[in-house]
C-alpha cells in the first residue's frame, strides 16, 4: 500500500461532510472529511468512535455538553453517547468508526 495524503484526499471531496475511506484497520474503518463550518445532525453509534482533528477545530456537542477538539488532537465518543457537530468547525477530520455500528 503507498501513502496517502489526507489533506489532499479531504480537499478533493466533492462536498464537505461527505466522507471517503481511507482503509480498515481490524473491524475498524478510517475515514476523512472536509469541515465546513456547517452543523451536522445529533447520531449515536453502538460502538466508540475516534474524532482526529487534522487541522482546523472541531466543535462537539456530547450528551449535551460543548467540547472544542483543536487541530492535533484526538476525540474519543463512547459508545451510545450522543454527540452532534456544532456550527463554526472547520478543517480536516479523520473519523475511526465500526461500520454498522
Amino acid at each position: 500500500m503507498s501513502s496517502i495524503n489526507v489533506r489532499e484526499t479531504a480537499a478533493a471531496l466533492p462536498e464537505a461532510w461527505s466522507s471517503r475511506s481511507l482503509g480498515k484497520v481490524g473491524a475498524a474503518c478510517v475515514k476523512v472529511l472536509r469541515m465546513d463550518g456547517s452543523p451536522v445532525r445529533e447520531e449515536a453509534h453502538a460502538a466508540d468512535e475516534v474524532l482526529l482533528v487534522l487541522d482546523g477545530r472541531l466543535e462537539l456537542v456530547v450528551e449535551g455538553k460543548a467540547v472544542a477538539v483543536e487541530s492535533g488532537e484526538m476525540y474519543r465518543v463512547p459508545a451510545g453517547a450522543r454527540h452532534a457537530v456544532g456550527p463554526g468547525s472547520r478543517g480536516t477530520l479523520v473519523i475511526v468508526e465500526q461500520p454498522g455500528a
